[in-house]
């Protein structure tokens, strides 16, 4: 899990990821809102919750929002709510954060990885298609990085085989792709509101939406007890509420979601513009028609390690996103995947290097970042 860098000292030129340019102008009232919240006593079901389910539907296109106590929570309990049986197969990237598959196995699920795409380093269709058992359900695409997987193609597997899809969209707050927006594709998509998101509250949080009424009802009830009504339990359920407290945080700042997006499509530019050429350096891949949010700014290079390295002593934070594939994991090592099983996630866990990336980045910031890389080829 990502460590949020929220104080900066002295020794550091440029930190991975501050989160104070966002939360400064929003300080005076969140802190007003939650001297409030304090005083009312609302902590959980408060009318926040609500109002952030009905503007986050909105913004995704959906018909329900249902909040949760994390974005794992909502990709659990979209496919527990969707009908998907106990030791049935559903595919999932092998690149991607472990939470992927965790909510497949917790929800009774297996979880079949396969490789992905160079174009988008999301699922490959021709792998999902070659995948596909007696015993596949489902397919569960993530929109990784803030890019989304060719929803297109997977729709039209799973149409042709009669499979549900659901969305891990917990990177992807608004993204885009040939007009479909993240969120909407499949028959339900989990959020992720952990504080480093696009959209990130102060702790964790998390959403599954839908504009499945059935699919909706069944999510509320599993996220508080099984209950349809109080002490009515009409399934066995899980406490995984949304707090009033991050509602009323991600009220304020869903108001300036769109704008902060914008944000990172510049600062991506930015770094394609200074970038371009630079070393041996592979930046991320923009397929045609698509519009990626930009979670994270992720470049190849032969050593990343090396690289990291080097950027850390000029006082530059970095991240790895992910430098080990899910199925060498200790976690999922019964799955039986070994080595060369997945080339294309393979190789890119041992190339990958996030870039430090988030709104309020200034433009020395981003010189400084840039002329380190370039120093760094130059210099061998």
């Amino acid at each position: 899990m990502l460590l949020l860098m929220i104080r900066l000292d002295a020794a550091t030129a440029v930190p991975f990821l501050d989160l104070q340019p966002a939360h400064a102008p929003l300080k005076a009232a969140l802190l007003e809102e939650i001297s409030e919240l304090l005083e009312s006593g609302q902590f959980t079901n408060g009318a926040q919750v609500r109002a952030f389910e009905a503007e986050f539907a909105s913004f995704c296109g959906t018909a329900h929002c249902i909040g949760t106590g994390s974005g794992l929570d909502a990709l659990r309990f979209s496919l527990l709510a969707a009908g998907i049986e106990r030791g049935a197969e559903a595919i999932v990237p092998a690149n991607t954060f472990v939470a992927t598959l965790e909510a497949v196995s917790q929800a009774g699920a297996v979880p079949v990885p396969v490789d992905v795409s160079e174009a988008d380093y999301n699922l490959d269709p021709a792998a999902v298609e070659h995948a596909i058992s007696q015993r596949t359900q489902a397919i569960v695409p993530v929109h990784l990085y803030g890019q989304m997987a060719d929803m297109r193609l997977v729709l039209a597997i799973a149409d042709r085989h009669d499979l549900v899809v659901l969305e891990d969209a917990c990177q992807a707050h608004g993204a885009e792709r040939d007009g479909i927006r993240a969120g909407t594709a499949g028959r339900a998509a989990a959020f992720s509101f952990y504080p480093a998101k696009n959209l990130g509250a102060i702790g964790d949080a998390g959403a599954l939406v839908t504009d499945d009424a059935e699919l909706a009802r069944v999510a509320r009830m599993l996220r508080e007890h099984g209950e349809e009504s109080k002490y009515s339990h009409r399934i066995e359920g899980y406490t995984s509420r949304l707090d009033t407290i991050q509602a009323l945080v991600l009220l304020h700042k869903l108001r300036r979601l769109a704008g902060w997006n914008t944000e990172r499509r510049e600062l991506a530019a930015a770094y394609r513009e200074r970038l371009d050429g630079v070393g041996d350096l592979r930046l991320p891949p923009v397929p045609a028609g698509s519009e990626p949010v930009w979670h994270l700014f992720v470049v190849r290079t032969a050593e990343p390690e090396r690289l990291q390295r080097h950027l850390a002593e000029r006082g530059i934070g970095t991240g790895r996103h992910y430098p080990k594939p899910v199925h060498f994991t200790g976690a999922y090592a019964s799955l039986g995947y070994g080595a060369g099983s997945f080339p294309v996630s393979e190789t890119l866990a041992g190339e990958i290097l996030s870039l430090p990336f988030f709104p309020g980045m200034s433009e020395a910031q981003l010189d400084t970042v840039s002329a380190a890389i370039a120093g760094y080829f130059e210099h061998g």
